[in-house]
């Protein structure tokens, strides 16, 4: 039983480095309770199903993470989303076996600003994950705040999940810690988003 663990464990490893995550925008700026919609592309056949797919967003603040959308095998998963983005994330489910997530998230909030990392599995390709940083500022913040720099897209390339092993009933990636993350700057926070990623375990039950 051991081996066979370790057996599949190893074939999705290798399957998931050929699998492509990207993001069409590494960085969003908006203001509040405005509208954005945040978009992630992936690898697809011709025959990928939306049973096939599964995904998991969270949004990474200075203080914890909150999940914003999950999907198990095609089927939303409202029962996770954090009451912070009830009501108002919506995804199109037409464009998802194109490779493409899109998330609209509605009424903006200041609080809404950070990393954003969605993982998406499809089964048999693999699984990867990418992340994007939106800043939201109050109406009087907007005009007077001087622009950053985009983060660079070769930061992403560090970033890697680590993922348990895949079970039959395709339940995908729950968290099974957190910890506390107190950063001074968004460079910090972006450095203890992929430490925490690091030595996190995230499971597909």
């Amino acid at each position: 039983m051991i081996f066979l663990i370790l057996l599949l464990l190893f074939l999705t490893s290798c399957v998931s480095g050929s699998f492509v995550v990207n993001v069409t925008q590494t960085s969003y700026q908006a203001e509040e309770n405005q509208d954005i919609t945040l978009e992630w592309t992936f690898s697809t056949r011709r025959e990928t199903s939306l049973r096939s797919i599964s995904t998991i967003c969270q949004l990474f603040t200075e203080g914890r993470s909150y999940v914003l959308f999950h999907l198990l095998g095609g089927v939303e998963s409202p029962e996770s989303q954090d009451p912070q983005f009830a009501g108002r994330v919506q995804w199109d489910k037409d464009v998802l076996t194109e490779g493409r997530l899109t998330l609209n998230v509605s009424r903006l909030r200041t609080s809404d600003s950070g990393f954003y990392v969605c993982a998406i599995l499809v089964r048999p390709d693999g699984i990867n994950s990418r992340r994007c940083w939106l800043s939201v500022t109050a109406a009087a913040e907007l005009q007077t705040q001087r622009p950053t720099e985009s983060p660079q897209p070769e930061s992403w390339r560090n970033f890697w999940i680590y993922v348990g092993l895949p079970i039959p009933d395709d339940e995908f990636l729950r968290e099974t810690h957190q910890k506390s993350l107190k950063p001074s700057s968004n460079e910090s926070l972006e450095h203890n988003v992929i430490k925490q990623e690091k030595s996190k375990v995230l499971l597909i039950f």
